[in-house]
């Protein structure tokens, strides 16, 4: 059996917050962090894909664009093993998977 594997990059949360997000409503990191009650740099940092969403984030994104936090934070796993997968490709690799009984 030939397995074909599409490796599309992974798209960081934080640019679906600005493009998928922000940028229809034309609202600024800095009205959205506002409107969170959390400091402008913080969502300045996740739309510029410097760190990541966090719980608390994830939290109060969920209430104000009425979603659900795990929406948010499943995002963020998702991107977060990816990258992950990348780095570490050659030692997940090199371990054997255990043998079924």
């Amino acid at each position: 059996m030939i397995t074909i594997k599409f490796m599309l990059p992974p798209i960081d949360p934080g640019e679906i917050l600005r493009e998928i997000y922000l940028a229809p409503l034309e609202m600024t990191p800095y009205a959205l962090a506002k409107k969170l009650r959390v400091p402008r740099t913080r969502i300045e940092r996740i739309v510029a894909e410097k760190i990541g969403i966090s719980a608390d984030t994830a939290l109060r994104l969920g209430k104000f664009f009425r979603t659900t936090p795990q929406f948010w934070l499943n995002m963020q796993t998702s991107y977060d093993i990816k990258i992950a997968e990348a780095a570490l490709h050659d030692d997940l690799d090199a371990i054997p998977e255990l043998e079924a009984a």
